[in-house]
């Protein structure tokens, strides 16, 4: 699978577009939407399922130098009242201050991050390592590793220093009930 497809398949989910659009519509700095709404949009796709079929919820990064609560809250307040006809759960979180509450949330190690990307790069599993935005009137996408896991469905631990192989089986396990033809690579 290429980009052009992958873009294809990810935005036939009109949740995943209507988020990018409002994304791109606020300006938000370095915002991207991520991760397993992406993934498992195209799984859904390319296996006949409901386009929403067990995605929990959607995520967006993005990044700011304001690492306060009260700044992340009033992005998190401004996109909720955007977003919220969607009916979905919408995650987001500002990159820049993921640091400051993770080590103790999860206790793991969790350095500073300099952009949204180095959220992307420290998910646990490499099919989920993928970010799209809109930029003008063309989508940009990150994926580090590409796609062929997305299109192989995949999981694959991405070992990162917060990795966890605990949150990697607990995470694999619900993906591979919602997707019976998902192959999970072991964590050992």
């Amino acid at each position: 699978m290429d980009e052009e497809r992958f873009i294809a398949l990810a935005l036939k989910n009109p949740v995943n577009v209507a988020i990018i659009d409002e994304l791109a519509r606020l300006a938000l700095p370095d915002a991207w939407l991520v991760a397993g709404c992406l993934t498992q949009t195209v799984w859904n796709v390319l296996t006949g399922r409901p386009l929403h079929h067990g995605i929990s919820d959607y995520d967006v990064f993005y990044f700011d130098a304001d690492t306060s609560w009260e700044a992340e809250d009033a992005v998190i307040r401004k996109l909720h009242a955007g977003l919220g006809h969607l009916g979905v759960k919408v995650e987001i979180r500002n990159q820049g201050r993921v640091h400051l509450w993770y080590p103790d949330k999860h206790g793991l190690p969790y350095p500073p991050s300099m952009r949204s990307t180095d959220g992307i790069d420290r998910f646990l599993t490499e099919n989920t390592q993928v970010g799209v935005r809109r930029i003008g009137d063309r989508y940009d996408v990150y994926a580090p590793h590409g796609f062929d896991d997305i299109a192989g469905l995949i999981a694959r631990p991405n070992r990162t220093p917060n990795f966890s192989a605990a949150g990697y089986a607990v995470k694999a396990a619900r993906w591979k009930a919602h997707w019976p033809e998902l192959t999970v690579i072991a964590a050992e």
